[in-house]
Parts: C-alpha cells; sequence; structure tokens
C-alpha cells in the first residue's frame, strides 16, 4: 500500500517530467520527447490512478501532439539528418525504490472449473484508491505463452486512461461494447493478454468517483454476455456478485442498468 509521503513524491517526480516534456516539445525534440512520455507513463504507474488525474490528462494532450502528423514529420526530418547508428533501445529510467517504489501490476484472481465460466477466486479487495494496483495473477499460467505478451505497468495505466472516455461514451449512449469493437475505436491498441485486458478494465474503475457504477460491466463477451471475468474484477473493486453463475449474471445485468442511468445525461 503507498503511504501519502509516497503518492506525494510519485506525484512531485511525475510533475517534474511533465515539465521536461513540455520543454522537449517546445524544443521539438522528438528523441527526448519520446523517452519523457514513456518515463511520465512508468512514473503515474506508481500511483493509483485515482491519484494522478491531472498529470495522465496532461499525458493525453501530450499524445495527440506526438501523434499528429506535423510531429511526425518532425520526426522524420530529424531522423534523416542523424547520421546512420545502430539503433538504440530505450530504456525507461528505474527510479531508486526509497523514492519512487517500482510500479505493479494489478491481479485479478480467478480459478478454473468445471464450467464453462471461470469461478472467482477473492483476494481480500482493497478500497478502491487507497493503494496502486494489486500484483495480478493468472488462473492458466501456461496460457502466457501461448498469448500475446504481457504489457509493462506505464503502458496499462496509458491504454485504460484512453479507454475510460470511450466506455462513458457508450454508457451514454445505452450501449455496450467488446475488445474487438474497442481495437477498431483506439488506433493502435495491441492485442492484449487476457490478463492485461481485466488489469485495463480493473484501472478503468478504480479510476471512478465515489458512488459510480462499474463502467467495466459494458464489455461484453460473445453475443453481448457478461464477459467471464467481470465477476473478479468487481469483486476485486468491492462489488460482490455471489458464487453462482446466474447470482453474477443478475448482478452483472443490475451494474449495466445502473451505469446507462448514471452516465445517460452527463457528458
Amino acid at each position: 500500500m503507498r503511504t501519502a509521503m509516497e503518492i506525494a513524491t510519485v506525484r512531485r517526480s511525475l510533475n517534474h517530467t511533465l515539465t521536461e516534456l513540455q520543454r522537449a516539445i517546445d524544443n521539438h525534440a522528438v528523441a527526448q520527447a519520446a523517452d519523457l512520455y514513456a518515463l511520465a507513463w512508468h512514473q503515474a504507474a506508481q500511483a493509483p490512478p485515482s491519484e494522478t488525474r491531472e498529470q495522465r490528462a496532461r499525458l493525453t494532450s501530450y499524445k495527440e501532439i506526438l501523434d499528429s502528423r506535423r510531429w511526425r514529420d518532425e520526426e522524420r526530418r530529424q531522423a534523416a539528418k542523424t547520421p546512420a547508428r545502430r539503433p538504440r533501445q530505450r530504456a525507461v529510467p528505474r527510479p531508486r525504490p526509497a523514492v519512487e517504489p517500482a510500479p505493479t501490476r494489478p491481479t485479478v484472481v480467478w480459478s478454473s472449473g468445471s464450467s464453462t465460466e471461470p469461478s472467482v477466486t477473492t483476494t481480500p479487495a482493497p478500497r478502491p484508491g487507497a493503494q496502486a494496483a494489486p500484483e495480478v495473477v493468472g488462473a492458466r499460467p501456461s496460457s502466457r505463452a501461448a498469448g500475446p505478451a504481457m504489457l509493462e505497468a506505464g503502458r496499462l495505466w496509458e491504454i485504460a486512461t484512453a479507454l475510460r472516455p470511450l466506455l462513458e461514451q457508450t454508457a451514454r449512449a445505452g450501449a455496450t461494447t467488446s475488445w474487438p469493437a474497442i481495437r477498431k475505436r483506439l488506433p493502435g491498441l495491441p492485442r492484449l493478454h487476457r490478463d492485461d485486458e481485466s488489469i485495463i478494465l480493473w484501472l478503468v474503475d478504480e479510476d471512478r468517483q465515489d458512488g459510480e457504477p462499474l463502467l467495466s460491466a459494458l464489455v461484453t463477451a460473445g453475443n453481448r454476455q457478461m464477459h467471464p471475468r467481470f465477476p473478479a474484477i468487481a469483486e476485486q473493486l468491492g462489488l460482490a456478485t455471489g458464487r453462482a453463475a446466474l447470482e453474477q449474471r443478475t448482478a452483472w445485468s443490475y451494474e449495466v442498468l445502473k451505469v446507462h442511468q448514471h452516465w445517460r445525461y452527463r457528458h
């Protein structure tokens, strides 16, 4: 669990990085801006999303600049002027643990049962915002090798930040969505490991205001059916969905209704 002092330290470091990133953008320092952008997300991942809303909003605006055609043209122009050399890998600086604890990956814990939907194995669910995302454990370790590589924490925070507004739009429309549909609406979104999908949805709802229903309920599987991992995600966020499949589907349906009602007239 992050202490108030640790979170304040993370925010201070992150604000400094954002200042340097703004300066790099103003100076059209393409390579430096790319490194600082990656570092900023790495730092943001060291505190709960609810503690870094302002900073992540700034990062989103910077991303629009870094993805713009003008910036890409400048990137190509500078690359053409740079003498050919071995490409270097951009390593995100690892902060000292005593100052900035290393980011952790959130985890939803579930176990495989005989039914088509995995049964939920819960761990004590922290109060949303009380700590950085807990380390996540997958149900089937062998699936990790077969699927896409798992992303580092900063990238998960970045995707979750981009996904939340999309889910809010979906809620206002009184609709649901799915990961294939999300990929069409978020250009550049990579294929995600199933654990990472669950982590991203956890982060989206960890960032909710008090009393808000779970936007993650809107992400469905198959023919607009409850996603099989929703009960585990909800459990980690403090929403009890029961153990029986019928109880879980009933809780999910009610949560979808609450989400639609909550966001219907919000802009």
